[in-house]
């Protein structure tokens, strides 16, 4: 039978006591998140998210990645990226083909529609409509997009393009065609790399596909290229920062950027700060569900970084803390001087200085 516990040994626990969430008509998103801290479960997680990226703003010497899964963008997310975008709350977005494809649509004009999960998709597909679970979109208008992309990718030069620099250029067209806000107009307005490490694996890859048919000399992207870049970013500014929503491909290039960068320079990997909001599990091995522990083990984040999982759709939580975070971080990114980039060209360019394009900065001999 165990010893009886003494209060001293109690008070270590019991310190901090919940405190009952009350109902406030009138309360703003940040004020909700402060006291959400309180309360338990997922909702004090998405307080400690935001009370982490404020941190991350804090800091002076930090580059925020930004890694967003799945097709968000569909699901009505694309302005509060921009705006993230915009405000340099991040500095570098890593995202899947989809959520730029969708975006695409809708800065040419297009839109999403409510719909059903419980549609009768025989009857879409009679109707050329397509279903991303229960919104609606025009594929007659999606054929025209990936025929415009086409187009567009025709008329660069025939070389190959890191998914970096054909994005910029990408965003570059879109603003003068169509002055629309968006993440690809955002990202060009505001000089931020915009990585796609599975471009093919989207409706942009078609369209790519389509200029190379058409021109065997065009629609050539140099992903291993992105990992050449995205590890020379973290060489230059190690102090990193990983925000993902959603898991999948991005969540991996972001980590990976940091492992090959200490591979490179012994010391500059390790995300200082981490948060990511996710509904896969663990359990299964995949990357996706894969816990920011388990990252650390890889070297993906340093051994002291501060980090918070949120388990959640985010399209329920991202939208409460961006809006909590455009209230509470505005003196924060009033005051925030970040990385300053130059992307028009081959090479990217990183506060003021080029970084190589075909190897690792500063490794030295490329065949050790």
């Amino acid at each position: 039978m165990s010893k009886p516990s003494t209060s001293s040994d109690k008070s270590r626990f019991l310190d901090v006591p919940i405190e009952p969430f009350e109902i406030a008509p009138d309360a703003p998103a940040d004020e909700l998140l402060r006291r959400m801290e309180r309360i338990s479960f997922q909702g004090r997680n998405l307080a400690t998210a935001h009370r982490i990226w404020q941190r991350m703003l804090a800091d002076d010497e930090i580059v925020i990645f930004l890694g967003v899964a799945g097709a968000l963008t569909a699901g009505g997310l694309r302005l509060a990226i921009a705006r993230l975008i915009r405000d340099r709350a991040v500095d570098c977005v890593v995202s899947t083909g989809a959520n730029l494809y969708h975006d695409l649509h809708e800065t040419r004009g297009r839109r999403h529609f409510v719909g059903s999960h419980r549609a009768d998709d025989r009857a879409l597909q009679a109707a050329r409509i397509d279903r991303v679970y229960d919104t609606y979109v025009d594929e007659d208008e999606f054929v025209d997009n990936d025929n415009w992309i086409a187009a567009f990718s025709a008329e660069l030069e025939a070389r190959p393009y890191t998914t970096r620099e054909y994005l910029h250029q990408l965003g570059r067209r879109l603003w003068s065609e169509t002055g629309g806000d968006g993440i690809l107009t955002a990202a060009y307005r505001a000089a931020v790399p915009l990585f796609c490490p599975a471009i093919a694996d989207s409706s942009i890859g078609m369209g790519l596909a389509q200029a190379r048919h058409a021109d065997p000399r065009h629609g050539h992207i140099d992903v291993v290229g992105d990992v050449i870049e995205s590890t020379n970013l973290v060489i230059r500014r190690p102090r990193t920062a990983s925000i993902v929503l959603g898991g999948g491909t991005p969540k991996n290039f972001i980590n990976q950027a940091s492992v090959q960068a200490d591979f490179c320079r012994p010391g500059a990997g390790g995300h200082r700060y981490a948060l990511q909001i996710i509904t896969d599990a663990p359990h299964f091995g995949g990357a996706s569900g894969s816990t920011l522990d388990e990252a650390q083990s890889w070297g993906k984040l340093a051994v002291d970084a501060d980090q918070v999982t949120v388990h959640a759709d985010a399209t329920l939580a991202f939208p409460l803390l961006t809006s909590a975070l455009a209230a509470s971080g505005r003196e924060l990114l009033a005051a925030r001087r970040p990385a300053a980039f130059a992307l028009g060209g081959r090479a990217l360019v990183i506060d003021g200085a080029p970084v190589p394009v075909e190897g690792f900065d500063g490794l030295g001999d490329r065949s050790q």
